[in-house]
C-alpha cells in the first residue's frame, strides 16, 4: 500500500466516507448489532451530518487511487471519556473498506493519528470497541492497547457493552 495517501478529509470526500461506515457497520457488527438498525442506516441523513461535523475534530481519509478507503476522527481531549482522569485524547472512529482489511490501511491510519497526538503533547489515548466485536479487538491489542474498562452504551434502544483500550503514547 505505498501508493496510499493519508491527508484531511475535505467536503467532497463525505459521501465516501458515509458509505464506507455504513458498509463497516453492516460487516463488522452483523450478528452483534440488531439487524433493523443495520437495516435502517440512512444514507442522506448520515451525510448531512457529517457535512455539519468534519470539521470539529481531528478527521482524516485514507485514500488509494483517488478512492477513499478508509478514515478516521480523534480528539485531543478526554471529553467523551472524563470519568477516566489520566486520559488525554480518544481515537473516535476508524473504518477501512471491508474488502480491503488486512492491507495496513488500519495500521497507517492508526499510526498516523499517533504521530498527531505525539507531537501535542499527549500521552494516554483510549479508544472504544464494541466487546462482541473480535476482529477489531485484536486490531487494537496488536497496536498496543490494554483493556482497562467496560461500559454500556445505547444503539437504537438496545444496551451493548464496549471496550476500552488504553495506549501509552
Amino acid at each position: 500500500m505505498e501508493n496510499l495517501i493519508v491527508r484531511n478529509i475535505e467536503e467532497k470526500d463525505i459521501p465516501s466516507v458515509v458509505d464506507i461506515q455504513i458498509d463497516g457497520w453492516k460487516s463488522a457488527y452483523k450478528g452483534i448489532v440488531d439487524n433493523n438498525i443495520l437495516n435502517s442506516m440512512n444514507r442522506n441523513e448520515r451525510i448531512e451530518k457529517r457535512k455539519n461535523d468534519y470539521k470539529q475534530n481531528g478527521f482524516i481519509v485514507a485514500e488509494l487511487n483517488n478512492q477513499i478507503v478508509g478514515f478516521c476522527r480523534y480528539i485531543d481531549s478526554n471529553k467523551f471519556t472524563p470519568n477516566i482522569s489520566n486520559i488525554d485524547c480518544e481515537l473516535l472512529a476508524l473504518y477501512v473498506k471491508p474488502n480491503l482489511k488486512y492491507n495496513g490501511i488500519g495500521t497507517k491510519l492508526f499510526q498516523f493519528v499517533i504521530n498527531e497526538f505525539k507531537s501535542k503533547n499527549k500521552t494516554k489515548m483510549i479508544l472504544w470497541c464494541l466487546k462482541n466485536n473480535e476482529p477489531s479487538k485484536k486490531f487494537y491489542a496488536k497496536m498496543g492497547g490494554k483493556i482497562i474498562k467496560e461500559r454500556t452504551i445505547e444503539i437504537g434502544e438496545k444496551e451493548y457493552l464496549e471496550v476500552g483500550f488504553e495506549y501509552n503514547i
